[in-house]
């Protein structure tokens, strides 16, 4: 005769074996569901971006692979962060998805609002582009400066600041200037713009002679040589800019200043299409022909897991924030 406590522990070791089988089941049976109606990738920024671009290139592929239609729905405002606060309330189905761009990160510290927080909002699914930036000038009004060090040199030697652009306060040109400017020892004046078209405008115009831009704003007037790239952001912006330095090469060994973006999804999609996502995103970011579609639009395809995903996104909040609190920068 078996003692109770034996087949009691019999019985918890079955069930926990059918609870996992179960488990495994339910799994497999959502991945092999999911998709069966329409998927869509929400913008928290207008049309015609990079965020915006790179969700519409990697939307086509992601239909092919999954055999289901994939849309992008643009919800913008306040830098990413009304679309990003609605989004976050999404189904967390795995039919909702959401094409997060880096000026949505500090966006509610920027605007003082608590809409969400990156850290802990939102299920990072996979890193799909890098965004790289460049120092560019105005040839014309800065003739001399054709280097990071003529530059900080020309800064440190003029009586009166000299004058910087941006797409705007609190993006990343202007934290990244600021980090700089720290790191070199010289002083510029930010004359904030809002957006990249405008302030490249004046830049080309001369009335603001230096930029921190994102290359793909800047890449065709410096094709046509009315803007010189100094110094690039990192080693993967010499993929659309050969043969200029980055700010790195140049003095400032670690300096990384890409934006970046990625596929989010709401806090407890299941983790079978996550995995599904995270397959399939593997294979699209290696296909050439995306690859080149992303150079065109002036991003570099860069694929990277959830994991990986969300410590870049841990780290950089902390390095732009801390920026952002120490030099008292806000959209207010």
């Amino acid at each position: 005769m078996s003692k109770p406590h034996a087949s009691l522990h019999r019985r918890h070791l079955l069930a926990a074996a059918a609870a996992g089988a179960l488990t495994a089941f339910t799994g497999t049976a959502v991945a092999s569901a999911w998709p069966d109606k329409l998927v869509k990738i929400v913008v928290a920024f207008p049309p015609g971006g990079p965020t915006d671009t790179a969700a519409r290139i990697v939307a086509q592929k992601l239909g092919e692979r999954l055999g289901q239609s994939v849309i992008v729905e643009n919800r913008p405002g306040a830098s990413g962060s009304i679309g990003t606060a609605a989004f976050i309330k999404s189904p967390a189905d795995g039919y909702t998805l959401s094409m997060f761009g880096m000026p949505a990160l500090l966006a509610p510290l920027l605007f003082n609002n608590n809409a969400y927080d990156v850290r802990k909002d939102f299920l990072p699914v996979a890193t799909v582009y890098d965004l790289p930036m460049a120092v560019v000038i105005n040839p014309r009004v800065l003739p001399n400066v054709t280097t990071l060090p003529q530059l900080i040199a020309h800064a440190k030697a003029s009586k009166t600041p000299l004058n910087y652009t941006s797409s705007g306060t609190g993006s990343f040109g202007h934290l990244s200037m600021e980090q700089l400017k720290d790191l070199g020892g010289f002083d510029m004046q930010h004359i904030p713009y809002r957006g990249s078209a405008p302030a490249v405008t004046d830049l080309i115009g001369g009335q603001i002679p230096v930029m921190f831009a994102d290359v793909v704003a800047a890449l065709p007037h410096i094709q046509a040589g009315k803007l010189r790239a100094i110094a690039v952001s990192s080693n993967q912006a010499k993929l659309l800019l050969p043969g200029v330095k980055s700010v790195a090469e140049q003095g400032f060994a670690g300096f990384d200043a890409d934006t970046w973006g990625g596929l989010i999804a709401p806090l407890g999609t299941p983790r079978a299409v996550v995995d599904r996502l995270n397959k399939e995103l593997k294979v699209i970011m290696a296909d050439p022909e995306l690859q080149q579609k992303m150079i065109g639009a002036g991003a570099v395809a860069n694929y990277q897991t959830g994991e990986t995903m969300r410590k870049r996104l841990l780290s950089d909040y902390d390095r732009w924030s801390k920026i952002a609190k120490d030099k008292n920068i806000s959209a207010l």
